[in-house]
């Protein structure tokens, strides 16, 4: 029995490792194709796993999490407005700590998230960064107000449909802050 175990866990590093290494940031290997590849191995050779759709859920949520501070980040070295600024680092701030949060659950939780944008991500980031001045602003903005829409029902839908009682507190936890972002930004989205 301790010789199969040994072997199943050899198989498992092996095969995480090939994915790992297999990520060129090409769209078919993807930063988040390949955590999600990495959590389906790990579902099928460790115990206790997280579901398909709590371990897809962390994924996404870190993804786009890991999206709107990049974004953010963008805004501060961008935008003349101080407004804009102000918000940018608030987003910064509290993605990075429901990251840290997510991460350590994600970790306990035997899910792999990724580390780096996906592809889609850092093309957005890429957009984003051709601009500048007003249009800059515009565009951050209705990032921000079309990304937390999504990650508002997500986390709602996880909340909801999850069994796993540390993500929907976490997700409980998160929902409010998401909301109140996604407010500021429908607000200066209107004065811009």
């Amino acid at each position: 029995m301790k010789k199969n175990t040994i072997y199943a866990f050899g198989f498992m590093a092996l095969t995480i490792g090939g994915l790992t290494a297999c990520n060129s940031g090409t769209p078919e290997n993807d930063s988040v194709d390949s955590a999600q590849k990495v959590n389906e191995v790990t579902q099928d050779n460790t115990a206790p796993a997280a579901s398909t759709e709590d371990a897809d859920f962390a994924v996404m949520a870190t993804n786009a999490g890991m999206t709107e501070i990049e974004a953010s980040k963008l805004a501060l070295n961008t935008s003349s407005n101080a407004n804009v600024k102000k918000y940018a680092q608030m987003i910064i701030d509290e993605h990075t700590a429901a990251g840290s949060k997510l991460g350590a659950l994600a970790t306990s939780k035997n899910i792999s998230v990724p580390t780096v944008l996906s592809t889609d991500s850092q093309d957005k980031i890429n957009d984003l960064g051709k601009k500048t001045g007003k249009d800059f602003d515009k565009a951050y903005i209705d990032m921000m107000v079309s990304d937390h829409k999504d990650a508002v029902d997500a986390f709602q839908k996880e909340n909801t449909n999850t069994t796993d009682g540390d993500l929907k507190a976490f997700t409980a936890e998160t929902i409010p802050v998401l909301q109140k972002h996604l407010d500021d930004a429908k607000a200066w989205q209107s004065k811009m």
